[in-house]
């Protein structure tokens, strides 16, 4: 029985330093029925020279920008991969973070052995300049808060759900939340049909410059942020009649009044 196709959606904004390592990862791959399909925000470093070299064998488009904001710009390169991709299985994988080679052969199995799960997340090893350590979950102590949320390029998921994700708007509004917050907390917070792949087969690089490192903790943008986080619960619980009360909610309204 031929394999189900995988789709590989990489989204690309300068990262020109380490996106050949990212393409060859993917094109390395022990799983054979598998497509490549990379967005790109017309980025002025030297990613054009070395998308050069993966013509043949990746899908390349590129895209404008719509917004200032880089966790919308990133939501809008991955939605675009996806209405042109073709796969039952989707892959989310960001221009400066790489694979195992073995990654797509066992998330397509463990997809095909656990039929009710949507989701896959698998932990990372995060990679900090010349230093590698393991990316670690946290246990949650207040209800409703969301999970430890694991980046975007440990996110796999049935095309089933990402459609979901479309049809729920969950892409909608609240300009400095990520793609993979979102994803995780739909995911784990609500569906519940995820699975946690303890296997490191993802390797997430911290940089200077990315998404995450821009903002920094208790900083007034972070608290806004946290803000929105918490907005994007209430959004999620009013669908599901479940009310919304926690203790860091308060507290962090409250800061964002008085900022």
């Amino acid at each position: 029985m031929k394999k189900p196709l995988v789709s590989i959606l990489i989204s690309s904004y300068n990262k020109g330093n380490y996106l050949e390592e990212c393409i060859k990862s993917c094109l390395k791959q022990t799983y054979s029925n598998y497509e490549i399909i990379l967005l790109d925000n017309y980025s002025n470093d030297k990613t054009d020279k070395i998308l050069k070299k993966f013509s043949k064998q990746v899908k390349i488009l590129k895209k404008r920008k719509v917004t200032k904001f880089p966790s919308l710009n990133q939501i809008d390169l991955l939605i675009k991969a996806f209405k042109t991709s073709k796969g039952s299985i989707i892959c989310l994988l960001d221009a400066d973070d790489f694979y195992h080679i073995k990654k797509i052969e066992k998330i397509e199995k463990i997809f095909s052995l656990k039929k009710k799960n949507d989701v896959i997340f698998d932990l990372p090893i995060i990679k900090k300049k010349n230093r590698n350590k393991k990316f670690k979950l946290k246990t949650k102590t207040q209800k409703n808060i969301w999970p430890t949320i694991i980046p975007t390029s440990s996110i796999s998921m049935r095309r089933t759900f990402f459609k979901k994700c479309l049809d729920l708007k969950i892409f909608n509004k609240f300009s400095l939340l990520e793609i993979d917050f979102r994803i995780n907390v739909l995911a784990i917070n609500f569906f519940k049909k995820y699975y946690i792949f303890r296997e490191n087969v993802t390797f997430y690089r911290e940089t200077e410059g990315s998404i995450m490192s821009n903002i920094k903790k208790y900083s007034k943008k972070w608290w806004i942020k946290r803000n929105q986080a918490h907005e994007y619960m209430i959004n999620l619980l009013k669908k599901n009649k479940i009310k919304y009360k926690n203790l860091d909610y308060s507290v962090t309204k409250m800061i964002n009044l008085f900022l």
